[in-house]
């Protein structure tokens, strides 16, 4: 039954607040949710431009998140699985290394490639294993170090922390020294060895989209912009006010709650640039990772070796930089086009388009993978939820709108 009696907002219409309306949907209520924007997806966009489909910066959904499988139909969104493994560019050396076990066309390249030693290879391995015994709990109760430094620990070579680990990781972190949380690197690595890499054919926007088509109950109003929450009010920009019983914040809350204002929340930024190529430099679904300290390249992958959907016979790659420049966008395209021509062999036949990512990842410290849903409560009726309280995933940010979600159920019954 239906419970229309309460009034529950959420600010913004992201994978977190599109998971905490779902919660709230069946827990019987049907709340209201409040979108700056035109559409859903928050971080989470795939756009089309010149007949292509791109995303708002290189994301992958990885398909052990346990939320994913308790809140996606991975079926229905036509995914398309990347190989596990990756091509590094080194040194003007193009070499292919992965895992053999998940892939056996991976076993040879590996082998040969001459990237880490065999004992290097054997600790992977080790890892992996010991990682699969290991909960998701008790990775993010270990002690935090920097993943470098645990790197380190645990006996890694120097070069194959430069040649794979610094570049496959920075990607991921979006930052380029490893200074991330060895509990990120345990959960990540964790993922990527029990699971997939993949993309919806139609782009990671299909992930928030079909969390929008699941919802039945929830009002969405779209391209309202949020001034200020506290409790009890939802204040807008254009001066409107709306009176709420709850309100879940599934956005960055610095900047609409008061006594969070002096709080500066830091972020990984990024940029992403798209080209169009007439020939592909890596013929399978595998990640190009650039190890050379002195390029700003981190990444780099052909879109087209997926079966993914586009209006052109041309190749599109994307180019992922974490480090931090001073670059105009003009300057930026140039460099990029330099650096993958001379360590990749890439040549580009034109430039499509740039983003620039400025809170592509929330940097964070004690990073957690779960909360009790009271903690989500800032103050009487306001509840925070986002990747931001947990830690920098896809699959941090539906757990948090649904603990967030059980936090505003749990004070509302309460009180009854």
């Amino acid at each position: 039954m239906a419970n229309t009696k309460c009034n529950i907002h959420i600010i913004g219409a992201g994978v977190s607040g599109l998971v905490a309306a779902k919660v709230l949907e069946e827990k019987g209520y049907s709340p209201v949710v409040i979108e700056a924007t035109g559409r859903v997806g928050g971080r989470v966009k795939t756009d089309i431009v010149e007949g292509y489909q791109l995303d708002r910066g290189f994301q992958v959904l990885l398909t052990a998140y346990p939320a994913i499988q308790k809140y996606i139909d991975m079926d229905a969104l036509d995914l398309q699985f990347f190989k596990p493994g990756a091509v590094l560019f080194d040194k003007n050396k193009k070499v292919t290394i992965g895992d053999p076990l998940r892939d056996i066309s991976l076993l040879f390249p590996t082998l040969f490639s001459g990237i880490g030693t065999m004992t290097d290879k054997l600790k992977m391995f080790r890892l992996q294993t010991a990682l699969k015994r290991k909960t998701l709990t008790e990775i993010f109760q270990e002690e935090e170090i920097p993943t470098q430094t645990y790197l380190e620990k645990n006996g890694f070579s120097k070069e194959i922390i430069q040649q794979f680990f610094r570049p496959f990781f920075a990607g991921i972190f979006l930052e380029p020294h490893l200074e991330t949380s060895s509990r990120m690197f345990e959960f990540v690595y964790k993922m990527f060895g029990e699971g997939y890499a993949s993309l919806p054919k139609s782009g990671i926007e299909a992930i928030p989209k079909q969390l929008l088509q699941n919802l039945e109950r929830t009002e969405i109003r779209y391209n309202t912009k949020v001034k200020r929450v506290k409790n009890g009010e939802v204040l807008l920009e254009n001066g409107d006010s709306i009176q709420s019983d709850s309100i879940i914040v599934a956005t960055d809350a610095g900047s609409l709650i008061p006594n969070l204002s002096g709080e500066e929340r830091k972020w990984q930024s990024c940029d992403t640039l798209y080209f169009e190529t007439n020939s592909r430099a890596i013929d399978k679904p595998l990640i190009g990772l650039v190890s050379n300290s002195d390029v700003l390249i981190n990444n780099v992958f052909f879109h087209t070796s997926l079966q993914m959907e586009t209006k052109h016979k041309g190749q599109l790659l994307s180019v992922t930089v974490v480090q931090k420049h001073d670059l105009t966008e003009e300057a930026l395209v140039a460099r990029v086009e330099k650096e993958l021509k001379a360590v990749c062999g890439i040549a580009t036949s034109r430039f499509l388009k740039r983003y620039v990512i400025p809170k592509a990842l929330p940097a964070l410290d004690n990073l957690q993978y779960e909360v009790a849903s009271s903690e989500t409560q800032l103050t009487g009726g306001v509840f925070l939820a986002g990747d931001t309280q947990l830690n920098g995933s896809l699959n941090a940010a539906m757990l948090s709108g649904e603990f967030a979600a059980l936090g505003v159920v749990e004070k509302i019954e309460g009180m009854r």
